[in-house]
């Protein structure tokens, strides 16, 4: 067993450590210390190890909604299909069409809705508000032609679907269908909870986050950290994935325990033995592809029914 393996040999399930191991390849101890570019050039070859073909169903199409671009899923044979309008993770600061494209396009064909993947401007060159601004824009350009609608994303994906959700109804439109968050980052208290807890969680720790915080420059606003919101009513109906090793587990239900008090359902699926950015080892672990294959159900029911799956899926 060499180093990396025995870095790894504490954890549960076998596909997991498989995951960890094949991705530490791709990263250097300290990739934060590494420019901007470099980073990006690890994460875009790091994607492209996991990437799998899109499912032989499904058509994508690059165009540009409210002027930003994007990559359009549809699922053969199902003109008409609500939509999921999902912001890809990567920290702010990474990422972009083709490192989601194959979970876009599997969550296209399972759930048979439209998908729309968004190319959101990255900090630190584009600093909050740049991404919100152009997740909301497209929101408004593809909600003028299709109504029913939900937002979706992991990581930092997911704090800005969260943020849409809010914004969609302080302006009372898009009256969306639900919201789908991957082990988002919501803004939690990082003095506290998971945060301390997994501090040191394999993929992800708590230095980390703080970075990433520190690199989008949010600063206080609900729109960066929904957390900071203080009236959850009238959101649509959400749908968490926390995993277990990640020190965002506990801003799943932080939020989801807000909106249930505001009379807003919630439901979130804990994944004990999940790493954060486990979507991409739901082709080598077990528990990581039945989470998965969740989620596309979530995203199924919220969209063509706007409810939760009944229980815990």
């Amino acid at each position: 067993m060499n180093e990396t393996e025995q870095k790894y040999a504490w954890l549960e399930d076998p596909g997991i450590r498989d995951f960890l191991i094949a991705g530490e390849r791709f990263y250097p101890p300290d990739a934060v210390s590494f420019t901007m570019a470099e980073q990006r050039v690890f994460y875009d070859r790091y994607c492209a190890h996991f990437r799998k073909t899109r499912p032989a169903g499904v058509t994508a199409t690059d165009v540009a909604h409210g002027g930003v671009p994007c990559r359009h899923y549809r699922p053969d044979g199902a003109a008409g299909a609500p939509l999921l309008l999902y912001l890809h993770g990567g920290g702010f600061v990474v990422g972009g069409l083709d490192s989601h494209d194959d979970i876009c396009a599997e969550l296209c064909e399972g759930a048979r809705i439209d998908v729309v993947a968004v190319d959101y401007r990255l900090a630190p060159e584009h600093p909050f508000p740049a991404a919100f601004e152009d997740c909301w824009a497209v929101l408004k350009a593809v909600a003028s032609v299709n109504a029913e609608i939900i937002v979706g994303g992991d990581s930092a994906g997911g704090n800005l679907a969260a943020a849409l959700a809010l914004k969609a109804r302080d302006e009372q439109a898009p009256r969306l269908k639900g919201q789908v968050l991957i082990y988002p980052g919501l803004g939690g208290d990082m003095s506290k909870g998971s945060y301390v807890v997994q501090a040191h969680a394999p993929g992800l720790s708590t230095a980390d986050v703080q970075y990433y915080r520190d690199t989008y420059k949010g600063g206080d606003t609900k729109f960066a950290e929904p957390l900071r919101e203080t009236d959850y009513r009238g959101l649509p109906p959400a749908f968490l994935v926390a995993a277990g090793l990640d020190p965002l587990h506990d801003d799943c239900f932080d939020y989801a325990a807000r909106l249930r008090a505001a009379g807003v359902e919630a439901q979130v699926r804990d994944e004990p033995l999940l790493v954060h950015a486990f979507l991409r080892a739901r082709n080598m672990s077990a528990p990581a592809r039945r989470s998965f294959d969740a989620i596309i159900a979530a995203c199924a029911s919220l969209a063509h029914s706007g409810r939760l799956p009944p229980g815990r899926i």
